[in-house]
């Protein structure tokens, strides 16, 4: 029940009302016996500064941050994490008792969590990240900061590969290469694990997959594609078929928004039942459309 006492939570961003987060989070509110309550906040263009101040003197407990107010919303945080200032981008706001606003990622710790789950270390190994966008910044800079040998970026557009590149120089090897380019193919035969960044294939042009040559791969590499619906892609369809073990984003959206529970909250929720909640409404979704 809502009384007087709830605290606030919600997602702001234009639009959030296919946003899944309002039945994850408050599924593991109501779980966990929380007084907190969490809505979809849509916000208007041009509207984010007052919204965001509206929500802070309201006493709202914090909010997430989804497209396409993740890098614009930074100017207004009093402090970022370390995450949010590599990746450049909040998805995750913390509202003090004093009103401090302190903006977090958790992007990252959700990516790295499908590679925890199913027990592979990082260190050492040599990745391949196809995409340049803003997911790829959450995959490269968890890659890296998990100690990677190094990290080839794939990419269409040269330009836009060599400039995300450039911003994590400092904190391993990355380099890039164009699809079409020899060395990415070469990349692909060495590659311990291949990290697809990109919206190919995901609902409703479940069709569409990276012109990546799965014949290329190392056999013992393992292929991680970011969508989570649907839940095997195509490119994760053919990985599987060639062998490879295969990991979807569902673990990432499930384990970002546990992150972002247990900063609002000083609570772990429970992020079995979450990731449970994210399977039954995205299967409801699936009939319904």
């Amino acid at each position: 029940m809502i009384t007087g006492k709830t605290k606030l939570l919600g997602v702001i961003g234009a639009p959030v009302g296919h946003s899944l987060s309002p039945i994850i989070q408050n599924a593991a509110l109501r779980a966990a016996g929380l007084d907190y309550v969490y809505a979809a906040l849509p916000v208007r263009a041009g509207a984010l500064s007052s919204a965001v101040c509206g929500l802070r003197d309201a006493g709202a407990a914090g909010f997430n941050v989804t497209i396409p107010f993740k890098t614009e919303i930074i100017p207004l945080m009093d402090e970022l994490s370390e995450d949010a200032r590599r990746i450049h981008a909040v998805n995750t706001v913390v509202i003090g008792a004093d009103g401090k606003l302190v903006g977090h990622n958790t992007d990252v710790t959700g990516f790295l969590a499908g590679f925890e789950e199913r027990g592979v270390s990082l260190a050492g190994k040599r990745a391949v990240l196809i995409g340049a966008g803003g997911a790829a910044r959450a995959a490269l800079w968890g890659l890296l900061r998990s100690g990677v040998s190094s990290v080839v970026i794939g990419v269409r557009n040269a330009a836009k590969g060599i400039a995300l590149a450039a911003d994590f120089a400092v904190d391993g090897v990355v380099t890039v290469a164009a699809f079409t380019d020899p060395a990415f193919t070469a990349a692909l035969n060495t590659a311990d694990m291949i990290v697809q960044t990109t919206p190919l294939g995901m609902t409703p042009r479940t069709e569409e997959m990276p012109p990546v040559d799965l014949a290329a791969l190392h056999p013992s590499a393992i292929v991680y594609d970011l969508i989570y619906t649907p839940a095997e892609t195509c490119f994760l369809r053919a990985a599987a078929a060639h062998g490879h073990v295969t990991i979807n984003g569902e673990t990432m959206l499930a384990a970002q928004g546990a992150e972002a529970f247990a900063l609002w909250t000083g609570v772990r929720p429970d992020v079995a039942l979450m990731k449970r909640v994210l399977r039954e409404e995205l299967a409801r979704r699936e009939f319904v459309f």
